[in-house]
């Protein structure tokens, strides 16, 4: 309940909420107090306009994508400003409140200086303008916005702007206009990112009326009273949830629909049905692959080259989501047909990473570890290219094998690769995996690690198929990290020889 609690977004919507109610309460003696009778309709546009925030921010609660979060603390900063706004029509007019309505005068003009702020970056982020013209703008907005705010904050000590007089009425002095430098020079970078951004003319001119809902209402506002301009920005706001969050969401979901169908074909690339060979009883053999995103990275992979030798793949690819799927796809594929051509894993994985090499634009990389059982033998012979180290069972407990290891494929055109082979007798076992599973981290940063992966896999009763270790880590990964997010794929592969007995486990590596 807590951790609900401290998200940004439950803290929003009770904020709005809260000025809503605050301002509804505080209004009451607007309709009472004679004072306070030219300032009703300004009660009645911050009460309103309260009421429409916390629709506004209950309503995108539920939306995603970039400038998502600018777009809601927009929100809640027009919330603020009608709650500054109704105390300072309160204490307006009131000789002993004078310091509390300079002080909230201040504080709405440093609102409206964060807000037209951060609606900058809400265009730059949402509507995607880029370029050297944004990078300027990155550094000229704020050196304008410090020396603003020392304007503002100069009035304290000397009314260099605007005071507030004995009898606690608002007044400009004649310097009044330094003020407007600040405001009317981002809204003209504003507007030059609205112009030259990628999005389509509709979400530009939805952006657009944050520019000129306020300047139509400072035409009107003799007529209108001050709390118009925030109505009005409220209005804009309203205008581009309608236009802009309903194209992002329109384009959101078939980018989702392109995900899912994605992830259909990676998964179908990957053996999915075990047993794999049902024809061959000599060995229990299972592997999974979860990914942290829609498609992920890793892979892993099954195949027989000839009748008595079964090839095993698993990998990892650097990075994440659809250019990862991509890369894994096509090394896929690499190894396998260089696998069934012949040759030891580390002739295979040479091979592989010069074809990687010669196309690699991206500068993507894998790593790689492939072992080619021997079925008659036990003998297993494996290469690593850069991956985690195996953990065997040829004593009755499972150890880390430190073999030996080359580059990632894709890393360096000419890596060189060795080989290891251990000797698996009946009964014995080998399970690799993705670094997704020693690096899962908990709430407090804390890793499972290898021992902790060790640990599990000892913990499962002797005589378990591959299928139950493999559920038996996920498990206690699961139980480790319990809500905290996965943060990458996790793939694992499980192999135990059931072959002739042959051997007592020994190691060579060529």
């Amino acid at each position: 309940m807590i951790k609900k609690m401290i998200d940004i977004r439950i803290c929003g919507l009770i904020f709005t909420i809260a000025s809503t109610a605050f301002i509804i309460a505080l209004s009451i003696p607007f309709f009472t107090e004679a004072r306070l009778q030219p300032f009703l309709y300004d009660s009645g546009v911050d009460s309103m306009g309260a009421l429409i925030c916390a629709a506004l921010f209950y309503g995108c609660l539920r939306q995603e994508g970039e400038g998502t979060q600018n777009f809601r603390l927009l929100i809640v900063l027009v919330s603020l400003c009608f709650a500054v706004n109704e105390v300072l029509f309160f204490t307006s007019l009131v000789p002993e409140q004078r310091t509390l309505c300079f002080t909230l005068c201040l504080v709405s003009k440093l609102l409206d200086l964060v807000m037209v702020t951060l609606f900058c970056r809400y265009i730059r982020v949402t509507l995607g303008f880029e370029g050297k013209l944004a990078k300027w703008a990155g550094i000229i907005i704020p050196v304008l916005m410090i020396l603003e705010i020392i304007v503002l904050v100069s009035n304290i000590f000397y009314p260099f702007t605007f005071g507030v007089d004995a009898n606690g009425v608002y007044q400009t002095t004649p310097l009044t206009w330094v003020e407007d430098i600040y405001l009317i020079a981002i809204s003209v970078i504003t507007i030059i990112q609205i112009l030259m951004c990628r999005s389509s003319r509709r979400e530009k001119a939805a952006a657009m009326t944050f520019m000129l809902f306020p300047v139509v209402e400072y035409v009107l506002i003799e007529h209108f009273g001050n709390s118009g301009q925030y109505g009005m920005i409220l209005m804009s706001l309203i205008v581009m949830y309608c236009i802009i969050f309903n194209e992002k969401s329109t384009k959101l979901a078939a980018t989702e629909t392109e995900l899912h169908m994605a992830q259909e074909i990676q998964t179908s690339m990957l053996p999915s049905i075990f047993p794999a060979f049902p024809e061959c009883s000599d060995f229990d053999l299972y592997a999974s692959m979860d990914p942290a995103k829609e498609v992920g990275g890793d892979f892993y992979d099954l195949f027989m080259i000839d009748e008595d030798h079964l090839a095993m793949v698993i990998a990892d690819v650097s990075g994440k989501g659809i250019p990862a799927a991509l890369f894994m796809m096509s090394s896929k594929i690499l190894i396998n047909d260089h696998a069934l051509m012949g040759g030891s894993p580390a002739e295979i994985l040479q091979r592989v990473n010069k074809m990687v090499c010669i196309n690699n634009d991206a500068n993507m990389f894998v790593t790689v570890w492939l072992g080619i059982l021997e079925i008659s033998t036990g003998k297993l012979t494996s290469a690593s290219a850069g991956h985690e180290y195996p953990i065997i069972n040829i004593n009755g407990r499972y150890e880390l094998l430190k073999d030996k290891h080359g580059l990632a494929i894709g890393a360096m055109e000419f890596s060189k690769y060795k080989n290891t082979e251990i000797t698996l007798k009946k009964g014995d076992s080998i399970f690799v995996y993705t670094d997704g599973v020693a690096e899962a981290n908990n709430a407090g940063g804390e890793q499972f690690g290898i021992d902790r992966t060790i640990e599990s896999l000892n913990a499962v009763p002797k005589g378990a198929s591959q299928k139950e270790v493999l559920a038996g880590v996920r498990a206690a990964v699961d139980a480790f990290v319990k809500e905290a997010p996965q943060f990458d794929d996790l793939t694992m592969l499980g192999l135990t020889y059931r072959g002739s007995e042959k051997g007592v486990g020994s190691k060579a590596e060529q």
